[in-house]
C-alpha cells in the first residue's frame, strides 16, 4: 500500500508541474543529465551501509567509448558489483592530474565525495587498455576528475531529494560564475544528507552528512591558469552488521541489524562511523605553445576516520552470539554434535520472537553490570571503544603533454606522494564503569598479575583509562613513493597505437608509541625501512576495419609494491614485517571487438589477468583460542578472466534497447604461505593456507541486464532488468590452515577434506527511472523518480563471510555448527529516490 501511495503522489507531482510548464528541453540532454544524477547517487550509495569487516570495493570505470564500461559502474552497484572482481586498489583516481588514492591501502573511498555530485561530474575516464594523458591506466581503469572552476556551468542550482535508503532526505545548492572577462571563475556547492533511526530503512541506523566544495580559478592571458579547490564531507553514520540466516529467520527480516539496542527506552547503535577528510588542490596550467602544455597539481588531505565497537571482558553482549541461537540447543544440521534438547530449541525460538528487545543489545543490562562492579572497585567489563585510522597525505603530480605531430602525442608525468597513517584506539564510553586498567586481560590467569607481559604499554604500566584516553595500541605507518611515467600514441593508417610505461620507488616503515609487553624489544619506536623498486608497461593497438568495425588488443605487465597495511604481521603489537615481502606481479591482456553503425553500438571484450606474489592481511577475534588473531598470507597467485558484452540497439530516434552481460572467473590458483600471530602470546606461527580454488568474494561473477530507454516530448523513461549469479562469501583462512585442521579432515593420501567456499544467493532485480525537464519562469526544472528493486527481492546476497571459528573445541564437536552458519548481507528491498532540481 505504501508503494502505491508513493507512486500516486509522484504522478500527481508530475501532473501539477505539467499544468504550469511547457516542455522545450532536448530529450537527449535530459536523458544524459538524469543518467549522471542516477549514476552518482547509486554509485556512492553502494559504498555505504556495510560493516568494517567488509571491504567497500566498487569500481567506477566509466569509459564513454564502451557500452559496457560506461554503464556497469552504477547499473549493478545495488548488488555490490566489482568490475572484473578486482579490488578497488587497482582503480587509480586522479584529480587535476594528481593521484589521490590512499597510499596505505591503495583504495579511493567514493563516499567521501558523496553529496557533491555536480562538483565531481567532469571525469576523464579510461578503461584498463585505453590511452589517456594523465597516467598508465591501472588494471581496474583510471579516472581523472577536472575540478577547475571554469569547467562548471554558470548560474544557480537547487536540488531536493527524498528517498528511502541509507539517508532519507538530501538538499544541495550550487553556484558557478563561469569565466569572467577579468579571467576569474568561481564554483561552489554545499549539501546535506540526513536520516534518523525513525526514518532509516535499516532499523537502528542514522545518517548525518554535510558536504561542501569550493573552487576558484584565475587565468592570465592564454597561457597561465591557477586553480585552488577545497572540499570535505563531515559524516556521522551508524552501521548495519551481517548476521546468519538463522537470525534473519528468527527476526523475520533480512535487514535485521544486531548492532543496536535499547538504552533507557531509546535506540542506540554500537557501531558509529565518523569521517571527515578536508582536502585541498592547487593546480597550475601552463600552455607553453600550441603543441605543448604543462600541468602541475599539489594535493593535501587530513583524513579523520573513527569507528566505534562494543567490547567486553566476560559474557559476549552481542544479541546474535552463537550461544543465544536455538540451533545451539539442537543439532539442526545433523552434525552429530550431541545437541538434542528440542524443548530448549523451541524455548529459544519463542524468546527471540517474543519481543524485539530480546534480539537486540541490552544496553541497560551492561550499565547495571558495570555499576555493580563499581561498588567493589573492580574494572568495568563492558565498554565502547573507538578505532581511529587517520591519515595525512601530501601529493604532487606534474604532466607534460607534447603534440609531436598531427598524428602522434607524447606525455611525460611525475607523481610524488607521502602518507602518514595514524592508528590508535580510544575509550569512547565506559558504560557507567568507574575503573578500567589498560592490561591484556586475555593473559590474566596464564601469567602472574605483576608479569610485564600483560602490559599493553610497559612505559605506562597498569594505566588507568578514562573516556577519550588512548589504549591498547598507538602507532603510525609511513609510506612515500615516487613514480615517473611516459606515454606515446601514434595514429598510422587504420591503427591507433600506444605504449606507456612507468618506473618508481616506494618506501615504508612503522613507528610505535607503546611498548607491548609481549613484544618489548620490537614494538616501541621506529622499525626498519622497507624499499621496493616497481614499474611496468602497457601497449596496445586499435584497428579501424571500416564500416563501423574495429578490434583492439592490449598487453601489460606491472611489478607493484605491496600496500603498507599488509606489510606488517601484527602492526597493533610490533614492528615486524611479513616474511618474504615482495612486489606483486601483474600480467594482463585484453582483446576487444567494437561495432558502431547507425542502429547498433556493440562492444565485446575478453580479458585475462594473472597476479602472483600477492600479500593479504586480516585480523579477527578467534574464539577457538580466546585470542585476537593477525593473519598474513603471502605468495598468493590468482587468475582473473572473463568476457563482457555491451550492446545498444537504436530502434527509433527516441527508443533504445541496451543489453549487457558478463561471465567472469576470479580465483586463487595456489595455496598460500600463512603466518598468524595471537594477541595472547605474540608468537608468529607459520602454516599453509589451503586457498587454491577460493574465489574473490562479495560480487556477482556473472551478471546480465536488459534495458529499455524511451524519450518522448521531453520525457525520459528507462527500465532495466538485472540478473546476478555466482556470488561467493569471503572465506575464513584459519579454517583452512593445515596445522589447525581436525584429524578427520586429513585423508590417507595426504590430501585435505575442507568444505567448499560458501556461495550467496543470486537473483533478479528490476529497476526503473522516469524524468522530465520543465520550464518555469524561463528556467529548467528537472524532476526524476528512480525506482530500485521494484519486485522487492530481498534474497540476493550482497556480501558476507564465513565465521572464523571451527566446529571443534579441545578436539570435540561444539554444540553449534559454525561451518554451516556464515554471516551475510542481503539486498535492500524496494528503494526509491525522488529528485527535483531547479537551475536559474
Amino acid at each position: 500500500m505504501k508503494k502505491q501511495q508513493m507512486l500516486l503522489a509522484s504522478a500527481m507531482l508530475f501532473c501539477a508541474a505539467w499544468a504550469k510548464a511547457q516542455t522545450t528541453t532536448d530529450e537527449k540532454e535530459t536523458a544524459t543529465a538524469l543518467k549522471q544524477d542516477n549514476a552518482a547517487y547509486v554509485f556512492t550509495e553502494s559504498q555505504l551501509g556495510e560493516d568494517d569487516d567488509m571491504t567497500q570495493d566498487v569500481i567506477m570505470v566509466g569509459s564513454n567509448t564502451n557500452v559496457y564500461t560506461s554503464n556497469v559502474g552504477y547499473l549493478w552497484s545495488p548488488a555490490r558489483f566489482k568490475y572484473r572482481a578486482y579490488d578497488s586498489r587497482y582503480n587509480d583516481i586522479y584529480m587535476n592530474g594528481v593521484k589521490v588514492n590512499n597510499a596505505e591501502n591503495g583504495r579511493f573511498n567514493y563516499s567521501t565525495i558523496g553529496g557533491m555530485n555536480d562538483a565531481m561530474r567532469n571525469i576523464d575516464a579510461s578503461s584498463p587498455f585505453e590511452s589517456n594523458n594523465f597516467s598508465m591506466a591501472g588494471i581496474g581503469g583510471s579516472n581523472n576528475y577536472n575540478l577547475r572552476a571554469s569547467s562548471f556551468g554558470t548560474g544557480h542550482k537547487v536540488t531536493l531529494s527524498g528517498l528511502n535508503r541509507n539517508y532519507t532526505a538530501r538538499v544541495m545548492y550550487g553556484y558557478g560564475t563561469g569565466l569572467t572577462r577579468k579571467g576569474w571563475a568561481f564554483y561552489g556547492t554545499v549539501g546535506y544528507r540526513w536520516a534518523n533511526m525513525a526514518t532509516s530503512n535499516v532499523e537502528g541506523n542514522f545518517y548525518n552528512s554535510l558536504s561542501y566544495f569550493l573552487s576558484a580559478q584565475k587565468k592570465w592571458g592564454e597561457r597561465h591558469s591557477l586553480n585552488l579547490a577545497t572540499w570535505g564531507n563531515p559524516t556521522e553514520r551508524a552501521q548495519q552488521g551481517a548476521s546468519t540466516d538463522e537470525a534473519y529467520w528468527l527476526a523475520n527480516n533480512r535487514l535485521y541489524n544486531p548492532y543496536w539496542g535499547y538504552q533507557g527506552g531509546k535506540k542506540r547503535n554500537s557501531r558509529v562511523v565518523e569521517n571527515y577528510e578536508p582536502s585541498a588542490l592547487l593546480t597550475w596550467d601552463f600552455n607553453i605553445n600550441d603543441k605543448m602544455k604543462l600541468t602541475t597539481t599539489a594535493f593535501a588531505k587530513y583524513a579523520m576516520y573513527s569507528s566505534t565497537r562494543l567490547n567486553y571482558r566476560g559474557q559476549n553482549p552481542a544479541p546474535d552470539y552463537w550461544k543465544n541461537f536455538p540451533s545451539y540447543n539442537y543439532d539442526v544440521w545433523g552434525a552429530g554434535n550431541g545437541a538434542n534438547d528440542l524443548d530448549a530449541f523451541w524455548s529459544s525460538v519463542d524468546y527471540w520472537r517474543a519481543s524485539k528487545r530480546n534480539r537486540q543489545i541490552n544496553w541497560d543490562k551492561l550499565y547495571y553490570t558495570n555499576q555493580q562492579l563499581n561498588a567493589t572497585g573492580q574494572d568495568g567489563v563492558y565498554w565502547v571503544e573507538k578505532k581511529h585510522n587517520d591519515h595525512l597525505a601530501t601529493n604532487l603530480g606534474s604532466t607534460f603533454e607534447w603534440n609531436t605531430s598531427n598524428d602522434s602525442k607524447l606525455a611525460i608525468g611525475l607523481q610524488l606522494g607521502s602518507n602518514k597513517g595514524m592508528h590508535y584506539l580510544t575509550m569512547d564510553d565506559m558504560l557507567g564503569a568507574q575503573n578500567y586498567t589498560d592490561i591484556n586481560t586475555y593473559l590474566v590467569g596464564d601469567y602472574p598479575s605483576g608479569d610485564p607481559r600483560i602490559q599493553y604499554d610497559l612505559r605506562n604500566p597498569n594505566r588507568k583509562i578514562k573516556e577519550g584516553d588512548r589504549m591498547r595500541y598507538d602507532y603510525d605507518l609511513f609510506n612515500q613513493y615516487t613514480n615517473l611515467w611516459a606515454a606515446f600514441t601514434k595514429d598510422k593508417g587504420i591503427s591507433h597505437n600506444y605504449i606507456t610505461g612507468k618506473i618508481g620507488g616506494t618506501q615504508m616503515w612503522r613507528k610505535g608509541y607503546m611498548q607491548n609487553g609481549l613484544c618489548a624489544d620490537y614494538s616501541y619506536g621506529k622499525s626498519g625501512v622497507a624499499r621496493f623498486l616497481d614499474g611496468g608497461f602497457k601497449m596496445g593497438t586499435n584497428l579501424n576495419l571500416g564500416r563501423g568495425n574495429a578490434i583492439a588488443l592490449g598487453l601489460g605487465y606491472e611489478a607493484r609494491a605491496p600496500q603498507t597495511y599488509v606489510a606488517f604481521v601484527s602492526p597493533e603489537m610490533n614492528n615486524n614485517y611479513v616474511d618474504n615481502l615482495k612486489n606483486e606481479k601483474i600480467f594482463s591482456a585484453e582483446l576487444g571487438y567494437a561495432l558502431n553503425i547507425k542502429w547498433l553500438q556493440l562492444n565485446l571484450n575478453g580479458y585475462f589477468t594473472h597476479t602472483h606474489d600477492v600479500t593479504e592481511w586480516q585480523q579477527f577475534y578467534n574464539d577457538d583460542v580466546n585470542s585476537f588473531t593477525y593473519n598474513s598470507l603471502t605468495g598468493i597467485a590468482k587468475d582473473y578472466y572473463g568476457v563482457e558484452l555491451g550492446a545498444k540497439f537504436k530502434v527509433t530516434s527516441n527508443f533504445d534497447i541496451n543489453l549487457m552481460g558478463t561471465w567472469a572467473e576470479a580465483k586463487y590458483i595456489n595455496n598460500a604461505n600463512a603466518v598468524y600471530t595471537l594477541s595472547t602470546n605474540g608468537v608468529a606461527t607459520k602454516d599453509i593456507c589451503l586457498t587454491e580454488g577460493m574465489r574473490e568474494s562479495g560480487t556477482p561473477l556473472a551478471a546480465a541486464s536488459l534495458g529499455f530507454n524511451y524519450r518522448i516530448r521531453g520525457w525520459y523513461f528507462t527500465v532495466n532488468g538485472n540478473y546476478y549469479d555466482r556470488i561467493y562469501l569471503s572465506y575464513a583462512p584459519n579454517m583452512r590452515y593445515v596445522g589447525l585442521l581436525p584429524t578427520d579432515a586429513v585423508n590417507n593420501d595426504g590430501t585435505y577434506n575442507v568444505r567448499d567456499q560458501f556461495k550467496g544467493n543470486g537473483g533478479f532485480m528490476l529497476d526503473a527511472s522516469i524524468g522530465h525537464t520543465f520550464r518555469i519562469a524561463g528556467h529548467p526544472l528537472n524532476v526524476n523518480l528512480m525506482l530500485t528493486n521494484i519486485t522487492n527481492n530481498r534474497s540476493i546476497t550482497t556480501g558476507g563471510y564465513e565465521q572464523s571459528r571451527s566446529d571443534y573445541s579441545n578436539g570435540s564437536l561444539r554444540s553449534y555448527s559454525f561451518s554451516n552458519n556464515p554471516k551475510k548481507y542481503y539486498a535492500q528491498g524496494f528503494n526509491f529516490m525522488l529528485n527535483v532540481d531547479y537551475r536559474f
